[in-house]
């Protein structure tokens, strides 16, 4: 997984076309003066939050978010967004864009239909804050927009939840055309089931072909930046190995989605929970046997096993020796 978002360059021309001014908003954010001089804008999960808190906080247009998401100059669009125009659906183009995503930053759109709801929500899977509200609104009516230019209809969500609360509800609901929900569970637009199946008029398989290869090689390009799911969570029941063994339901808490989610996406990635886990307790053992003084007992206990016996019984099923006899062959080797 990518550890980093990409910002568009184009966004500070559109901020500055409505009245944000862009100095002070890197200022407030924390973010370097020339940010949107540099070729390939990079940023953390925290520094993009702290931009869009900024920009919610300087606009003196409270409904901002809508209308940075109302974009719809051609020229001004992503090549993944043209891309997504030019698939045959709704769904399909929700499909399109959740798979760029979930290659090239830390985030997932996250769509599904129960019984006759169509649901779609993002996930920002290194947060450790509650997304800004300036940013869950941009991020909302970016999607309506989609739906709007490739159906050719003024369709509208069935409601739109957010988990903090707004002062301009009366906008919000006018722009979204349905009711919105504060103090919910989650930030998430829910739609008609028919609606995900509505077809594209914008669609043309042809321009499709020739920008899809274009988006691979951008994706392949930066691939040494990735981190794969299983090593992402390995990192998470690493931080959590402080005494006990944590639980799937623990870990999956720390990344923001659910439990079935996370053994779903290890098991794609050919991987279980429990193999995970027994890889972070190999890695942390290893490093406590060569860089520290601890006895059996104690690093046994931070592993999260109930005595060293049964911490010695997995040790050896890993390196085929007990763990004082690798200590002693090993205490002088480079860590890998």
């Amino acid at each position: 997984m990518v550890r980093r978002f990409r910002v568009p360059g184009i966004l500070r021309l559109h901020l500055e076309e409505l009245g944000v001014p862009v100095p002070a908003v890197l200022r407030r954010a924390g973010l370097p003066r020339d940010l949107f001089q540099q070729q390939r804008i990079l940023v953390s999960t925290e520094e993009l939050f702290a931009m869009w808190r900024a920009v919610g906080e300087l606009s003196t247009d409270p409904g901002i978010g809508l209308r940075l998401g109302a974009e719809i100059k051609l020229e001004r669009l992503h090549p993944m967004v043209l891309s997504a125009l030019s698939t045959e659906s709704f769904r399909a183009a929700i499909d399109h864009i959740a798979r760029y995503k979930r290659l090239s930053a830390p985030e997932e759109i996250v769509h599904e239909l129960v019984e006759d709801e169509w649901s779609i929500h993002f996930r920002w899977l290194l947060a450790m804050d509650v997304e800004p509200p300036v940013l869950m609104e941009y991020c909302f009516a970016w999607v309506l927009t989609i739906a709007r230019q490739g159906t050719g209809k003024k369709i509208t969500p069935l409601r739109i939840e957010f988990v903090q609360p707004r002062t301009h509800m009366r906008d919000l609901e006018r722009y979204f055309g349905c009711p919105v929900v504060c103090d919910a569970a989650r930030n998430v637009m829910v739609f008609r089931g028919a609606d995900a199946e509505l077809p594209f008029i914008t669609r043309n398989a042809e321009l499709l072909e020739m920008l899809a290869p274009q988006l691979d090689m951008e994706l392949r390009t930066h691939a040494p930046e990735e981190d794969n799911f299983a090593e992402l969570v390995r990192g998470a029941i690493q931080q959590r190995l402080t005494g006990h063994r944590p639980v799937v339901e623990d870990i999956a808490r720390d990344l923001h989605m659910s439990a079935r989610t996370l053994q779903r996406r290890l098991q794609e990635s050919g991987s279980s929970y429990q193999r995970v886990l027994d890889e972070a307790r190999r890695q942390m053992a290893r490093y406590y046997l060569r860089n520290s003084e601890l006895e059996l007992t104690e690093t046994a206990y931070l592993l999260g096993y109930e005595d060293s016996n049964s911490f010695t019984r997995a040790f050896r099923a890993w390196e085929g020796m007990a763990p004082t006899h690798w200590r002693e062959a090993h205490r002088d080797s480079p860590i890998h």
